[in-house]
């Protein structure tokens, strides 16, 4: 038997879609929450598991897995008797591995130096171009049919649908069709909504502490 999983987590976090993807494995795992308004991810011993104080984190046996995208395929590997992540073998895993590093490598930098209003790189250095290219290219894509590698849901998907549903509720990415369309396809998933109500759950209990918390 396998080492049971576990999963750090705090909500209003990029932790929400692991939780989605455990779902989607029906993977067995410990829940550890962190409460962020408390500071809890600063404390020690949190920070010997990530020394960023970041989650999502895992833990499985002796690993340690830190990164959003790096915890998407060691689990989507680890528990690929669920069929959410292309083998080896298969002529999708090339595009697979593709756009779970095109989602760290570019969307998310790309995002984050347009909500802070800050000039990129000059194009020929920027790791991804220019932000309307990225939007363009991530459109091109979910285009082409109902998930990121076309009819075949995969753990991709649980990552970029997650991350398109969020930026589209603030505002940080154009609303096109395609975008739209996608993001309410994978919000439907029922892993979807778990993760949402668990999310709210923790979200208001944690506003609550802090409300109550000793000022000063």
């Amino acid at each position: 038997m396998q080492d049971k999983i576990t999963f750090y987590y705090s909500p209003q976090t990029r932790a929400r879609s692991v939780a989605s993807l455990l779902d989607e494995l029906n993977a067995p795992h410990d829940l550890h929450v962190l409460n962020m308004k408390a500071g809890e991810n600063r404390q020690p011993a949190f920070m010997a598991i990530n020394p960023l104080g970041k989650v999502p984190a895992i833990r499985h046996g002796d690993a340690v897995v830190t990164e959003q995208v790096a915890i998407h395929i060691y689990l989507g590997d680890l528990f690929s008797e669920a069929g959410l992540t292309p083998a080896l073998t298969d002529p999708l895993r090339g595009p697979y591995l593709r756009w779970m590093a095109y989602y760290a490598a570019c969307f998310e930098p790309a995002l984050v130096d347009a909500y802070m209003k800050r000039e990129p790189a000059p194009e020929v250095t920027s790791p991804y171009g220019t932000y309307d290219q990225v939007m363009e290219i991530i459109r091109q894509q979910l285009s082409k049919g109902d998930y990121l590698l076309g009819d075949q849901f995969t753990v991709a998907d649980v990552l970029w649908g997650t991350g398109i549903w969020w930026t589209l509720q603030f505002g940080l990415i154009p609303k096109f069709p395609e975008f739209e369309a996608y993001a309410a396809r994978v919000r439907k998933r029922p892993s979807f909504t778990r993760a949402a109500a668990m999310d709210a759950a923790l979200g208001a209990e944690h506003e609550v502490a802090a409300a109550s918390a000793p000022k000063g």
